[in-house]
């Protein structure tokens, strides 16, 4: 007689999602409502179902073995497609056009998934995106032409404080950004490659190097964040971003190069007050709660 395949349980899943996208078992208890020893207590179960033990000590916290890694990645698509088939289910008869804009870091390798994702879950919801810079999608959902926006907030600001619906989702750090293998010539001005004014990065870098005294020159300006990154891919000069969204081929210029620190900036969710119906609802739930890996990957806080 053949065994039965055994099947994991879903809830014990999210919790292994939720604890390693989120620090772990202490941040996925509070996250769930749960003490922390029920939380031990599913990963236990979810080891003795997979007969390998997921989990290892790194220092004070846990971290993946090769088999608990392997897992999470299935585990990810797992609970996804259930969440997908869920509203699938429940929400076709949702209907409605929410407008929502991006900052370009997010435009090219995060936003087509999301935004396909939540497409076959509501098909009569129609999305209407725009990217643009920080400022001027905060600007856009205060003025109502916009039902939410990702944005940039302020360098060094705290908290989001240009709508009533805003929220802070994590401080990133601000970064130097240069290909593989430069190396700063302190005898000779910095060479810039920067998108053009007015673009707070830009301006944030000029007034650091300014204050340190440390030369500089701007050697390429663009309207757009992948020629941006060409020009530097191309050794035109170093950039001011944060991690989010970098290419494979760039990468922060670490402190050994004499620059100076740039601090982090907040990445801000945006509601405009009158933006209250269920579709924007469902929308602002599943941009908040996808982006928690791809934060995590660029060094959020």
């Amino acid at each position: 007689m053949a065994m039965l395949p055994t099947n994991l349980d879903m809830d014990v899943l999210r919790a292994l999602v939720i604890a390693m996208e989120h620090g772990g078992f202490a941040r996925a208890a509070e996250r769930l409502g749960r003490t922390q020893s029920a939380i031990s207590l599913q990963m236990k179960k979810l080891e003795e179902q997979v007969g390998q033990p997921l989990f290892r000590k790194a220092g004070r916290t846990v971290a993946l073995t090769d088999a608990g890694d392997l897992l999470l990645g299935y585990a990810r698509r797992i609970v996804a497609l259930n969440d997908e088939a869920l509203s699938a289910a429940r929400g076709r008869a949702m209907d409605g056009t929410v407008r929502v804009g991006f900052p370009q870091d997010l435009a090219e390798r995060w936003l087509p998934s999301v935004l396909g994702s939540f497409h076959r879950a509501h098909p009569r919801i129609h999305v209407e995106a725009q990217v643009g810079r920080g400022r001027e999608l905060r600007e856009r959902v205060a003025q109502g032409a916009l039902d939410l926006a990702l944005a940039f907030g302020e360098i060094g600001g705290e908290s989001a404080k240009t709508t009533a619906g805003a929220a802070t989702l994590a401080h990133l750090p601000v970064a130097w950004v240069a290909p593989d293998g430069f190396r700063a010539d302190r005898e000779s001005p910095l060479p810039l490659a920067l998108l053009d004014a007015p673009c707070m990065f830009r301006q944030h870098g000029i007034e650091r190097l300014d204050g340190g005294g440390r030369p500089w020159r701007i050697t390429f300006t663009s309207p757009s964040l992948s020629g941006l990154w060409a020009a530097v891919e191309a050794g035109l000069g170093v950039t001011i971003r944060t991690p989010l969204g970098l290419p494979d081929t760039l990468a922060p210029l670490e402190p050994h190069h004499d620059l100076p620190e740039l601090g982090s900036v907040p990445l801000e969710l945006h509601r405009a007050p009158s933006a209250a119906n269920p579709a924007v609802d469902r929308l602002h739930g599943i941009l908040a709660d996808s982006l928690a890996a791809v934060l995590r990957d660029a060094g959020a806080q």
